[in-house]
């Protein structure tokens, strides 16, 4: 649980850094030089993931359950992750999609968690989408008081929602059969 903890602590940090220390991480980008700051941060989100996975993975083989959901939630989380990897994928294609949810990584990581917490009742699944949720709220609502960065994306185009949308509901259906078994060792569909 320990190592799920420190991941949890290396990846979202990291990804906080611009809300919490906006100006440091300006500072260090400027002294290191873009790349090599990218390089680093990087590094440290791939540490923080790793940390993540591999946490994860262990906590589940010990399990502490929290709370036993009704089946019908699981179905709930099923359809709540409709729209999630559209959302996700959204984020890098401006379209309509993404001029409508402003930030919709964000959005697509509060559904994702929370779908995930309304089917999931392990100490581990808690912490994670818990985490993630928390973190997504918290960097949504500094969004409000500080300007936003630019996010590298595709140029602009007429298209790119039904991109986003064809794209993130055909990776969602490869989860649903099966690559999400593959891939974290449960099965979304019975």
């Amino acid at each position: 649980m320990l190592r799920l903890l420190l991941g949890l602590a290396v990846f979202l940090g990291g990804h906080s850094i611009s809300v919490v220390a906006p100006a440091w991480r300006d500072r260090m980008a400027a002294r290191l030089g873009v790349n090599a700051w990218r390089g680093l941060y990087s590094l440290f989100a791939a540490l923080g993931l790793y940390l993540l996975v591999t946490g994860f993975a262990a906590a589940r083989a010990a399990p502490v359950v929290l709370y036993v959901p009704p089946a019908w939630l699981h179905w709930l989380a099923v359809v709540l992750m409709v729209p999630v990897l559209p959302m996700l994928l959204a984020a890098y294609l401006p379209g309509r999609i993404r001029g409508a949810l402003r930030h919709p990584m964000l959005v697509a990581i509060k559904t994702w968690a929370l779908a995930h917490l309304l089917a999931n009742g392990m100490l581990a699944d808690v912490l994670l989408f818990g985490g993630f949720l928390a973190w997504a709220v918290a960097v949504r609502i500094s969004l409000k008081r500080r300007p936003a960065r630019p996010v590298p994306s595709a140029p602009a185009g007429r298209y790119n929602d039904l991109i986003a949308v064809a794209a993130g509901l055909a990776l969602y259906a490869a989860l649903l059969a099966g690559l999400h078994a593959r891939l974290f060792g449960v099965a979304p569909l019975p």
